[in-house]
């Protein structure tokens, strides 16, 4: 079964404009390999622009490696609710061995945010995390080969500092950050490493 979809419903989940700019820079990737013509391209784009639903993305993708991982974000349960962490004014980490959810909703108005996915077990090839929070510094530390799209957020008094690729991989976890933060920087990296240690 095509994931987003479930049985007996063809139309499947709705999409966000997120999952079509996924599908709309995958198709641009496919151009780049001489995979589809200009005129191909053209004609898909403008399906997935006109797409509502996840079943709508399998034709303009159709025929392309990782197209459906790409495209076709995995919700935990079809329309479920995100994950909301709250953080109180001690902050927030999250480290180690955890399960994260296709969603996340991080909350709060005072304290910074470690969200360590490292050694997480990560069941979605899209990790969505939308950020709400007033004061305080947020860091996200991906696993190797992970990706993240960080356009979709603000930070009022702060920065927005991304150390890795945002294009998705074939095969690797794309995270997509969005939300604001009123006083705080959020940077996205990997851990680093100096005498055998993992920061």
């Amino acid at each position: 079964m095509i994931r987003g979809l479930r049985n007996g419903d063809q139309r499947g989940i709705r999409i966000s404009d997120g999952d079509r700019d996924l599908a709309a820079q995958r198709l641009r990737e496919a151009l780049a390999e001489g995979r589809i013509t200009i005129e191909e391209l053209e004609a898909r784009l403008d399906a997935v622009h006109a797409a509502v639903y996840a079943a709508d993305l399998r034709q303009p993708l159709a025929e392309l490696p990782g197209g459906d991982a790409v495209a076709l974000p995995v919700v935990g349960r079809s329309g479920a609710d995100p994950t909301v962490l709250r953080v109180g004014a001690a902050g927030l980490k999250r480290a180690g061995e955890w399960i994260v959810p296709a969603r996340l909703q991080v909350k709060g108005g005072m304290g910074s945010v470690t969200l360590d996915f490292c050694k997480a077990e990560i069941r979605n090839p899209i990790v969505q995390i939308e950020l709400k929070l007033g004061t305080g510094s947020v860091q996200l530390l991906l696993p190797n080969e992970a990706t993240a799209d960080v356009d979709g957020v603000v930070a009022t008094i702060g920065a927005v500092n991304s150390k890795v690729p945002s294009k998705p991989k074939t095969g690797a976890t794309h995270f997509v950050v969005s939300g604001h933060t009123r006083m705080g920087s959020v940077t996205v990296r990997r851990r680093r490493e100096f005498a055998g240690l993992r920061f």
